[in-house]
């Protein structure tokens, strides 16, 4: 029989009591340390699996457990570090719920996830401790503190350091510091403008935790942006960063090709190119990564579906899009036609702290919209977009920017399927007049606005952007999954003598024979833009099966 398979468990603890279907990345123990960084953090797209591996290192240190039937066949047991199971106290927080739309609503929830791990270990330490000691009565002091709601921010910023003090003194072994998602509460604040007034309260935080604390082991963070020292990490200068770069950890997080290729025949699936096609793509220290999210949900259901991209909130995405210059959509266009292009990337800032298109490029490959292939030189790097799925996501992100509604590009395309070209132009030219910012923002502006709009085509057409085909490279190809639908080619031409241009475009198309590989009918349509201006041309050919 089947395991079930963790979609949505990312406990490693749950995954491994309900037996699920579990890919092995216990190794991930051995290297933390052998590293022996003091303080680590590491950078990876949302649903790589960062949550899993954080409960998972949780489980193994944590000496107030008993975790030996949890790793039984796992692959640390068979290492010379299987005797430091249960070896250490460990602090873990997850912050990756806490978020708000006020910073009162999210120092709140912080506050909580730092209560309950004083719950924890006072119920831990119930009987053991010595009440009359200073030590114990700053403990009792800051669970009040923390039981509060209403407690100023100030009173608990050094929490984390008298729980790191109290743990020593109980356990005679300095603890371990998870914390997982750490960045989702300063994601929050600058979503939703309140970062100013709590900017001090994160790096006063995280900087009494971890700068200088002599009562704590080791510290790993993981999170999807680098804040960097201007905020969180303003107080100290010991973190190791471990970016999609960097070969260290690189294999823990997502599905290696020999792990998508065991899910996928224990599921009666094959690593085909569809599947290649639609969840491969990352790059991460050399590595050949697949999407784990897709994978999984793929392996469930066995649909190529777009699964990670709709996850969670992309609101960083839009803005930081939204605000883009001309430059970085320039160079967006070749990405968007299926190139791969060198940018000058930085993946040690984060765009919210430094609005730059260097950092935006930054912010694209962290959040795993971005693969980066190979570093040229300190500052250079060449990047790609992954894979099917995160094309579709940026066409729908476009279309979004353009402020099109979805209904009405339904309509249009409707139009053109019926052969109602009249029609079909008329829808267009409203969508192109309501488009101005986003037009104005980009030379290529209507070639990648009209992609965007195909996303209401997946699934009843296989789109593609400057295929090779006849004599040349169409623009946008349409091709038909359906018989009873035509295939579309489009070909754009910008300047402003309309009526030649777009005559110009249909009989590109025609000379260089891009229809030569298609059956059936076909729609060859030439359009020339002119600003909010636009013409179209038309033919329709048959070509025999």
């Amino acid at each position: 029989m089947k395991k079930r398979l963790p979609i949505g468990n990312d406990d490693f603890a749950e995954v491994r009591k309900q037996n699920l279907y579990f890919i092995d990345k216990s190794l991930m123990i051995r290297d933390f340390l052998d590293t022996g960084d003091k303080v680590t953090l590491i950078t990876r797209p949302r649903r790589f699996g960062k949550t899993l591996n954080m409960t998972m290192l949780r489980e193994f240190f944590d000496i107030t457990k008993d975790s030996r039937q949890l790793f039984q066949g796992l692959s640390i047991m068979d290492t010379e570090y299987a005797n430091q199971i249960n070896s250490r106290p460990v602090i873990f927080l997850t912050l990756k719920d806490c978020k708000g739309t006020t910073a009162q609503e999210m120092l709140l929830l912080i506050k909580k996830q730092i209560y309950l791990e004083y719950m924890r270990y006072e119920k831990n330490m119930k009987g053991k401790l010595d009440e009359s000691s200073l030590l114990a009565q700053d403990f009792r002091a800051m669970i009040d503190v923390l039981r509060d709601p209403a407690s100023l921010p100030v009173l608990f910023t050094d929490s984390i350091r008298l729980l790191c003090q109290i743990i020593r003194e109980q356990y005679g072994v300095p603890p371990l510091l998870l914390i997982d998602e750490y960045d989702q509460p300063v994601m929050s604040s600058y979503e939703y403008g309140y970062h100013d007034s709590v900017g001090n309260f994160f790096s006063n935080f995280f900087g009494s935790a971890m700068k200088g604390n002599p009562d704590l082991d080791q510290a790993l963070l993981a999170g999807v942006q680098r804040v960097a020292k201007e905020s969180i990490f303003s107080q100290f200068n010991n973190v190791r960063v471990y970016t999609v770069l960097h070969r260290q950890y690189a294999s823990y997080f997502g599905f290696t090709s020999s792990e998508t290729e065991k899910l996928l025949k224990d599921f009666g699936l094959s690593l085909n190119q569809k599947v290649k096609g639609k969840y491969d793509g990352y790059l991460f220290g050399g590595i050949e990564i697949y999407n784990p999210w897709s994978l999984l949900n793929y392996a469930d259901s066995g649909e190529l579906h777009g699964y990670w991209v709709n996850t969670s909130s992309n609101y960083l995405i839009k803005r930081t899009l939204s605000e883009a210059d001309k430059n970085f959509w320039t160079d967006f266009d070749r990405l968007a036609s299926g190139n791969q292009i060198p940018v000058w990337l930085t993946l040690e800032t984060s765009y919210v702290e430094r609005g730059s298109t260097y950092s935006l490029w930054g912010l694209l490959v962290n959040s795993g919209y971005l693969t980066a292939l190979e570093r040229l030189d300190e500052n250079t790097v060449i990047v790609r977009i992954p894979n099917d799925e995160v094309m579709s996501e940026f066409q729908v992100l476009i279309t979004e920017l353009g402020g099109m509604d979805g209904l009405e590009l339904q309509q249009m395309f409707s139009c053109l399927l019926h052969r109602d070209t009249d029609r079909f132009l008329e829808l267009y030219r409203k969508i192109v007049i309501s488009c101005t910012s986003y037009l104005d923002a980009k030379e290529n502006a209507y070639h990648m606005l009209f992609l965007g709009m195909c996303m209401t085509m997946r699934g009843s057409y296989k789109v593609t952007s400057n295929l090779e085909n006849g004599y040349g490279r169409s623009d946008i190809t349409l091709e038909s999954l359906h018989r009873k639908n035509p295939h579309v080619i489009i070909e754009f031409k910008q300047g402003t003598d309309l009526e030649r241009l777009k005559n110009e475009a249909l009989e590109q198309i025609l000379e260089k024979k891009y229809y030569a590989p298609l059956k059936g009918e076909i729609l060859c349509i030439g359009l020339a833009h002119d600003k909010k201006r636009c013409e179209l041309a038309c033919q329709r050919l048959q070509v025999p099966e």
